[in-house]
């Protein structure tokens, strides 16, 4: 295989045996000079390796050495030479998470997955919704509320009972977690230009976090996010573990 790899492992033990076997049969090319980086490990440690390296132009093939692998494929590293020129890409871009503090501090990150806010107390969230600049709600109380790509909706956002969104849907869902009033709100499907922001009410009394991907700020004041499309990555895929296959098989299982 004339393509340059260059391989990165997760800090565990099936990852870091993977890591020597596969440098030592394909060699290991630089990270400015390689053609595709092939992270080991599981969802985490591919989410780190994007946001690492998703500025270098170069594709990702990730092979599954953790526990879900969702975005990864499967353990078949001694057929990698097989199976990386079969595969097909698929581009996920970015949320931007702009980010005020109470002490009127401005953050920035960004994710691949979701954009989420939580509670840091017992107290629940009173938090205020806008949409492209209109009050959609007034007043969500709940534990928090989340902002998800096509990509990242069978993550937090499925758990918290958010909708599945087809890689093709060019939508971003918008889910409440545990959410007390609007009691039967279950949730939004936003085109991806959409900016939202969320207030949070009297943030010193319900002080809340906000996480873009694995970032996290906490003492929020006001979070705006929309999609960045300048901020992307190429992940590579088996034919026969397709990404959008995958997805759509989740709507399916009960």
């Amino acid at each position: 295989m004339d393509t340059k790899l260059h391989f990165l492992a997760a800090d565990t033990e099936a990852a870091q045996d993977a890591l020597g076997g596969l440098i030592n049969h394909y060699g290991q090319a630089s990270i400015d000079e390689c053609d595709i980086i092939v992270p080991l490990g599981g969802d985490g440690f591919l989410l780190e390796c994007l946001h690492a390296h998703y500025n270098k132009g170069k594709a990702f093939y990730g092979v599954n050495k953790g526990s879900e692998g969702f975005l990864l494929n499967q353990s078949i590293s001694e057929r990698l030479s097989e199976r990386i020129p079969k595969s097909h890409a698929i581009t996920l871009h970015a949320l931007n998470m702009t980010v005020t503090t109470t002490g009127g501090a401005v953050h920035e990150a960004f994710a691949f997955n979701e954009v989420a806010l939580f509670r840091q107390t017992r107290q629940a969230a009173n938090l205020q919704i806008t949409v492209d600049g209109k009050i959609r709600i007034e007043k969500l109380i709940a534990d928090g509320v989340l902002v998800s790509t096509p990509a990242g909706s069978t993550a937090y956002n499925l758990s918290a009972h958010g909708p599945i969104i087809p890689l093709n849907a060019d939508l971003l869902a918008l889910t409440p977690i545990s959410p007390h009033r609007p009691r039967r709100w279950t949730g939004a499907l936003l085109q991806e230009s959409a900016v939202v922001e969320i207030d949070v009410l009297d943030p010193n009394k319900r002080p809340m976090g906000a996480t873009g991907d694995f970032t996290e700020i906490r003492d929020v004041a006001k979070v705006t996010i929309r999609q960045k499309n300048d901020i992307k990555a190429k992940l590579l895929f088996d034919p026969d573990h397709a990404l959008e296959e995958r997805i759509m098989r989740e709507q399916f299982m009960a």
